[in-house]
């Protein structure tokens, strides 16, 4: 459960970033079949997830905290 509360943000990200993955193959995609990443819904969901998890991966604040 702590695993969840910690990366929930990234978890979200991941997940959206899979399915609009999905939609750009199934809405504008590659119908020759030529292009590496939108000719297959496969490598389009997976590079939208990979995209997803950089944008929501937490970055560790480096404020120092002031003592009163």
């Amino acid at each position: 459960m702590i695993f969840l509360r910690k990366y929930w943000k990234p978890i979200v990200f991941t997940v959206a970033g899979v399915g609009a993955g999905f939609a750009y193959w199934g809405f504008v995609g590659c119908k020759s079949g030529t292009c590496p990443i939108t000719s297959n819904w496969h490598t389009s969901a997976l590079m939208g997830g990979l995209l997803g998890l950089l944008i929501g991966w937490p970055v560790k604040d480096n404020k120092k905290k002031e003592t009163p």
